[in-house]
């Protein structure tokens, strides 16, 4: 092959595919440990292969969900704590196609940057492996994509791909009814969604992300970096115990837009705002902004990151099997006849 007459690379532009090359090989070993019944084949193909037969599936309907981290990513490159991220990428979608009732089999990363860091671009994809193995679900491919003039210097973006699967029948919400109770799992903090407000707050409130945080110990950027929990192994536990009718994941929108997403047209639900504490973050913002109640319940989880309609006749069984499953459970009010969220009490 002749020599081009100008010397000018991909690399002079701004790409340096030896870096994307080393990154694939970094990430492997933690890709890896997300093995699973099912894989195929390890990463470096221009596919992936996943196989439902030896995962143990007769007659799957597939699931998929896809999302992102959201405005959170600027708190976790301002601060070069970029480790969680990946956690909260998996969270934010598995814990969505739990609530369909299927169990996560495989994730796909996006990480699109400016220009590549190998060590922080690994950082972001062990978390995400991370997240992986905490949902049983495998990590099986991915893209990094280095676009030199589409990002400021320093930043990056991530989508997450996951598709699940169940048996045909076995989907949810299904057999919703009036009296059904209302079980809350606590979340560990804001999670991943109304960081573009939580922001607005820090500024209003005059702190660096290394200032003492108001709410916990230890910094205050490393606190709202609190990962996404995964509700996935508790959920699926109590799905297979029977008497889960719906899951709820509490997400942009708060329990006030997310609960009825699962309730039939006609059922809304009886909450009791006094069945579990407000953890302090919320308060905080709360207080900082002059954050109507209301307001907080829609924009935030709250404090709860997945609720749970259930048989009242299977309630105190599967809270118990949900502690048993390492979550904090609250029955939190129960679905009514008409439809809405209807409030009790006060979380202020």
């Amino acid at each position: 092959m002749s020599d081009g007459k100008n010397g000018l690379t991909y690399a002079d532009a701004g790409v340096d595919i030896d870096a994307g090359n080393a990154l694939v090989d970094r990430i492997k070993p933690a890709a890896k440990r997300t093995a699973r019944p099912g894989v195929m084949a390890g990463l470096g193909g221009f596919g992936a292969l996943f196989d439902l037969k030896a995962a143990g599936y007769t007659d799957p309907v597939l699931v998929a969900a896809t999302d992102g981290v959201g405005t959170k990513l600027r708190i976790a490159i301002d601060t070069g704590e970029v480790g969680g991220v990946g956690i909260d990428l998996v969270a934010m979608c598995v814990n969505d196609l739990v609530c369909q009732g299927a169990e996560p089999l495989f994730f796909l990363d996006y990480f699109a940057t400016g220009k590549l860091k190998l060590d922080e671009a690994a950082q972001v994809i062990e978390g995400i492996a991370e997240g992986c193995a905490r949902a049983g679900c495998a990590l099986i491919g991915g893209e990094t994509a280095e676009m030199p003039g589409m990002y400021h210097d320093g930043d990056f973006d991530l989508a997450g791909f996951a598709v699940g699967a169940m048996e045909r029948g076995a989907d949810l919400p299904a057999g919703v009814a009036a009296g059904d109770v209302l079980l809350g799992l606590a979340s560990d903090g804001v999670h991943s969604n109304g960081y573009s407000l939580v922001r607005k707050v820090v500024e209003m409130a005059g702190l660096g992300w290394d200032a003492a945080a108001p709410f916990a110990d230890g910094p205050l950027g490393a606190a709202l970096l609190t990962p996404t929990r995964l509700y996935v192994k508790p959920a699926l536990a109590a799905v297979r115990a029977g008497g889960v009718h719906a899951l709820a994941h509490i997400t942009g929108g708060g329990l006030t837009e997310n609960l009825p997403r699962v309730l039939p047209e006609d059922l809304g639900a009886d909450i009791d705002l006094g069945a579990w504490p407000l953890p302090p973050v919320f308060r905080w913002l709360a207080d900082t902004a002059g954050m109507a109640e209301a307001e907080l319940l829609k924009t935030f989880n709250a404090g709860l990151g997945m609720v749970l309609a259930v048989a009242p006749d299977r309630a105190e069984d599967l809270a118990a099997l949900l502690r048993d499953q390492g979550e904090t459970v609250f029955a939190i009010g129960t679905v009514t006849e008409g439809a809405g969220i209807r409030y009790a009490g006060t979380l202020l």
